[in-house]
């Protein structure tokens, strides 16, 4: 027995001792792609030093002698913190996923391959001037004197996934920085699925209830909107949605994911130190590391300071000693879906305003992992590409005998976005700016300015011209062989919304609908958000005089203007009402959450149990109401939508009569309906949370996912890599935490605030700023996490363009020396 035992613990040693020396190894090949920030390099491509300092927040202060020589220092600062994320994206745009993660991403590269946005940024690198193709070169030169220094040191293959996926790297072209722009529109886009649903759900309900289930933004009534079956007769009422959930390599995101933000400016007399004040935080999905990134630019026309995103030469929003600006999702209507009529007697050709005309047609071959490759045949008609009908469920509403196309600002083979944001690094005035950004296409933003004296808003991006007598104004899928439904060029940027020295003395924009014009120049029928607008209005009203600090509590603000809204609606009949219930029963569970709903303030506070009662609430509201109306297309309605349900609960145009069950008998009311829905959320709660409604806590619902897209989904490797935080604020609050809205989470934070700036030019350098993660891509860092925590707890870092500033505190300097 004694040798036996002996025996085992000698294995077991010896099995612990190769595990152990596995793991040494491990971490130290891992290791290898820390960059050392405290060096000198000899690099090719530089006319003069160029030094990179990081501050105490690993944040780089790049100086150089030419403008070159700094973006240079970018893209090498950029190449050694994020290195994976930068030829992530570069295979994304490029339709490349497959080679290394197989047959599982091939239904994104071959949409990304149909769009063809990397050989349309290859096209655009004619477009640029001289200037900006230097710079981009520059950029290049710079990533891949990285590169050159990871295969001459053995870095460690530049970072550690590369030890688990393939280490070949192509050298970095400056088209590949032109494709991440356009893969950035693909992001923040949802007018593709909105045109898509609202032709689905005209199939299934007439027009009054589309515009109870889709609302449009308040305001001015809009034209009704034909019955999609009377344009195409052929489609079937209902068809399955064939779209999978996301991959989380997908740079295509669900409808209510498309870009958010937030952003507003005040102008001197509205300042309490008499300087101009700008707040923004751009919404985005969270990911680990974020995809931000701060740094600093000394151009020969000043500093700059800000977020950056890798893979380009570009601080996209932030400040410089005399202007800053900001950036938030417009939601201009850039893309129209067109239903195209295929020859019946020759598949290659479509039908046109002038006869049959030959679809283009290109081959491209998808190599994937461990499989043979498949070959696309491309297809483009005069309106945009052809994309198959199990793309964005197109297949629902394409009837036989057709196929669809689209028509989008971002697949443009001129765009000069990029040469307008570096114009914009150097403007020096709001005036400027605005001049700065006039050659910007696509993805189309609102621009908010301020320079040391005034404040603006301007809609930059190509506006398309549509005919008056656009079938459906672009907000349905039309027929693409009609000339009145195409596009007929580009408006005059001047055409675009423009707000100079408002009477106010402030502007700001959360997404909301900024113009009521008549269409074709209306901008847009869908706009990202009617809540958020009605806190911010009301914060800014509530002071005479703004301070840093007064638009730092407005970013950080988590009262919840639905829950003010919406619960003296659906709780009206409820509160207050019946005799007290037995201890342990349904009657008495739904008092308690009562109660305590009755007493909050509606702030969204992660401590408080109020807010996952109200949020799970709404959820099973919207599902009773819509499900036997709609069926399984209630699917694609994941998230509560607030004009619905006031429509609702107010009878606004007859919209009460969701509240009735037409399978059943009785007639339900909306009060029915209200408290059935309040139970289904106790039983969830219940289930999921436990029974005790006072000691839940909102927060543990409401975790932000900064989740490592590719390590973040192996055992025992994503506690490691993927960086969870408990957070307040939710899907309608200045402090935005989008919910994920599908089970088993729903809650789950998953889109909001990546980066936070606040800039007073009253003292410039008293401006704030943070990322939700870290600079650092590599998870063995200790930049890689380090910013997460200040992000969660609502505190920033100093954005100072004082250079002996951040070389007190320097963590490292790397000087970069002509070979």
């Amino acid at each position: 027995m004694a040798k036996t035992f002996r025996w085992l613990l000698r294995i077991f040693t010896g099995i612990s001792a190769l595990i152990l020396l596995a793991l040494v190894f491990t971490y130290w090949f891992a290791a290898r792609s820390l960059p050392d920030y405290d060096a000198t390099l000899a690099v090719d491509e530089i006319a003069a030093p160029v030094e990179i300092v990081r501050d105490n927040a690993d944040v780089p202060h790049i100086f150089g002698d030419s403008d070159e020589d700094v973006f240079f220092g970018l893209g090498f600062a950029h190449a050694q913190d994020r290195l994976w994320q930068m030829t992530m994206m570069r295979r994304t745009a490029q339709g490349r996923l497959s080679e290394i993660f197989g047959r599982r991403t091939v239904r994104i590269d071959d949409l990304l391959r149909r769009l063809d946005i990397y050989n349309l940024a290859v096209r655009s690198l004619e477009a640029q001037s001289p200037e900006t193709r230097a710079a981009l070169q520059a950029y290049s030169d710079g990533v891949n004197a990285w590169l050159e220094k990871v295969n001459e040191g053995a870095r460690g293959r530049g970072a550690p996934e590369f030890w688990v996926f393939p280490p070949e790297i192509a050298p970095w072209q400056p088209a590949d920085s032109l494709a991440i722009v356009k893969l950035m529109g693909l992001q923040l886009s949802s007018h593709l699925e909105t045109e898509v649903l609202r032709a689905r759900a005209s199939l299934l309900l007439p027009d009054e209830r589309v515009r109870d289930l889709m609302p449009e933004a308040p305001g001015p009534g809009v034209a009704a909107l034909p019955e999609y079956a009377s344009l195409f007769p052929q489609v079937p009422t209902f068809t399955a949605s064939a779209e999978a959930e996301p991959d989380p390599l997908s740079p295509f995101k669900p409808r209510a994911f498309a870009g958010a933000s937030n952003a507003w400016a005040a102008a001197p007399d509205r300042s309490a130190a008499g300087g101009t004040l700008l707040a923004n935080d751009p919404h985005l999905g969270f990911t680990a590391p974020a995809i931000w990134y701060l740094a600093r630019l000394e151009l020969e026309s000043g500093g700059v300071i800000g977020g950056t995103i890798p893979g380009m030469p570009l601080v996209l929003v932030g400040r410089s000693a005399d202007l800053g600006w900001g950036l938030t999702s417009s939601y201009m209507d850039d893309l129209d879906v067109y239903i195209e009529q295929v020859n019946p007697d020759d598949p290659e050709q479509v039908k046109t305003p002038d006869g049959w005309a030959d679809l283009r047609t290109r081959t491209s071959i998808i190599r994937i992992k461990d499989e043979d490759p498949i070959t696309l045949t491309m297809r483009w008609s005069e309106n945009g590409p052809i994309l198959p009908a199990r793309h964005y469920d197109l297949g629902a509403i394409t009837p036989p005998g057709h196929v669809a196309s689209i028509a989008w600002t971002v697949l443009s083979p001129n765009d000069t976005s990029m040469e307008a944001g570096l114009k914009l690094m150097r403007a020096k005035s709001v005036e400027d700016g605005i001049v700065a950004m006039e050659g910007y296409v696509a993805p189309s933003q609102n621009l908010t300015l301020v320079d040391r004296e005034s404040v603006a808003m301007k809609t930059v991006g190509a506006m398309p011209l549509r005919d008056g007598r656009h079938q459906t104004e672009g907000r349905m899928p039309t027929p693409g062989w009609l000339r009145v439904n195409r596009w007929q060029g580009r408006a005059a940027y001047e055409a675009n919304p423009e707000f100079l020295e408002p009477a106010g003395g402030i502007v700001g924009n959360t997404n909301n609908k900024i113009v009521e014009r008549p269409f074709p120049l209306h901008v847009s029928h869908d706009w990202g958000d009617s809540q958020r607008i009605q806190r911010w209005r009301r914060l800014m009203q509530n002071r005479e005089v703004h301070t840093r600090e007064s638009f730092i509590e407005a970013q950080l603000d988590t009262v919840s203007p639905t829950a003010r809204g919406l619960l003296p609606l659906i709780a009206r009949d409820l509160w207050f009402t019946g005799e007290a219930a037995p201890e342990g029963t349904p009657e008495r569970m739904r008092q308690r959450a009562l109660d305590l709903l009755a007493e909050w303030n509606g702030e969204m506070n992660e401590h408080m149990p109020e807010p996952l009662i109200y949020a799970a609430w709404l959820r099973e509201l919207q599902e009773r109401l819509i499900r036997d109306e709609i069926g399984p297309l209630a699917d694609e309605f994941s998230h509560p939508e607030p004009l619905f349900l006031e429509r609702v609960f107010r009878n606004t145009g007859g919209a009460g009569v969701w509240c009735d069950v037409l399978q059943s008998d009785p007639v339900e009311t909306c009060q029915d309906m209200a408290r059935m829905a309040l139970d289904d959320a106790l039983v969830w709660i219940a289930e999921h949370h436990g029974r005790s409604l006072e000691s839940l806590r909102w927060g543990d619902a409401h975790e932000a996912t900064h989740d490592h897209p590719v390590l973040g989904e192996i055992p025992v490797l994503k506690w490691f890599v993927n960086v969870r935080q408990s957070t307040s604020g939710g899907d309608n609050t200045l402090l935005r935490g989008r919910t994920k809205g599908t089970e088993p989470r729903p809650f789950l934070n998953v889109h909001g605030a990546g980066y936070r700036g606040v800039y007073d030019f009253a003292d410039p350098d008293s401006s704030v700023f943070i990322i939700s993660t870290g600079q650092s891509g590599h998870p063995l860092s200790r930049h890689y996490d380090d910013l997460g925590e200040l992000w969660r707890r609502g505190e920033y870092i100093p954005m100072s363009l004082d250079p002996e500033l951040a070389r007190a505190a320097a963590v490292g300097v790397t000087r970069l020396v002509p070979r």
